[in-house]
């Protein structure tokens, strides 16, 4: 089955879908290793990761291609990738759709603000017309060659029309084609379900684990989103979030040790060797090597 087919198989399914935002090989490997169905890219995070900068739009989609097309290579479950605004007009969305089909992602979000974009939860947000939106997610529909390729609508409209304006875009975007709905910043459990309500297609909510600190959608338990009706729960920050924290206690401890010449082991902190060669598949490499760079096995009676 196709990474399209076994996406939409999941959303068709059972159980909410829970997919970790990654935004590198180890965090996606890491990913399906522990038993998750599917990954998500996270904008900010491959930003910030691949950049050193913040999510406001300076990250192009070059840039952005390229980072999706090794983290689905490296993984069988399906991701799906984070397409910004599109990088253009409802015409640059056919082709933005293209170029990631052509990534191997199992489908693409597209957001309606203006660009430059900004992360979902920073102030001073602001959206285009919504029919141009509208426009943006036939184009990308009518792009896609396999008609599983899942296109998500997401809508930042809530920080900048409320609710009810968030609302009337989400069932435009669901007439225009759109597979999924996400409208960012959602302000808690009687708007998500409001928007559940209001489409008759799945709806997408993001809860932002290591956003504590300015928490603009409250941090909800998986299993009452899914009572509401919700069908997919993005991580975006959890792991970037997370790989942070832990590089930034064994950086201070690496200098606390320095002055005083001691040499500190802590393996409680850190993956072994065999941890990442294992996650990395050398395991895998070492049996290609084995079958293929024998070349004493190569008969060469023909070569005469």
């Amino acid at each position: 089955m196709k990474p399209t087919q076994r996406l939409r198989a999941l959303l068709a399914g059972d159980e909410i879908l829970v997919s970790p935002g990654v935004y590198d090989g180890y965090s996606v490997r890491l990913v399906e290793k522990m038993g998750f169905k599917t990954a998500c890219t996270t904008g900010a995070g491959l930003a910030n990761a691949r950049m050193g900068f913040e999510d406001v739009g300076i990250m192009g989609l070059t840039d952005n291609l390229d980072a999706c097309r090794m983290i689905a290579g490296c993984v069988s479950i399906p991701v799906m990738a984070d397409a910004d605004t599109g990088y253009g007009n409802p015409a640059t969305v056919w082709h933005t759709t293209r170029r990631f089909e052509d990534a191997g992602v199992a489908g693409i979000n597209i957001e309606d603000q203006v660009s430059p974009k900004r992360c979902g939860h920073m102030a001073g947000k602001d959206v285009i017309d919504m029919r141009e939106m509208a426009k943006k997610i036939e184009a990308a529909c009518n792009a896609r060659r396999d008609d599983d390729f899942v296109i998500l609508a997401r809508t930042d409209a809530i920080a900048v029309e409320g609710l009810e304006g968030a609302l009337r875009r989400a069932r435009l975007y669901e007439k225009a084609g759109a597979d999924l709905i996400f409208a960012d910043a959602i302000k808690g459990e009687e708007q998500i379900k409001a928007l559940v309500d209001a489409v008759d297609i799945p709806v997408s909510v993001n809860m932002g684990f290591g956003l504590r600190s300015r928490p603009t959608t409250p941090l909800i338990p998986i299993k009452r989103l899914a009572e509401l009706g919700v069908r997919r729960v993005t991580l975006p920050r959890m792991l970037p979030a997370a790989a942070l924290k832990a590089m930034e206690t064994v950086l201070a401890l690496l200098k606390e040790t320095i002055p005083t010449g001691d040499v500190v082991d802590r393996p409680d902190l850190l993956a072994s060797i065999d941890d990442i060669w294992g996650l990395m598949g050398f395991e895998e490499f070492k049996a290609l090597e084995a079958e293929f760079n024998d070349i004493e096995s190569v008969d060469t009676t023909v070569a005469g």
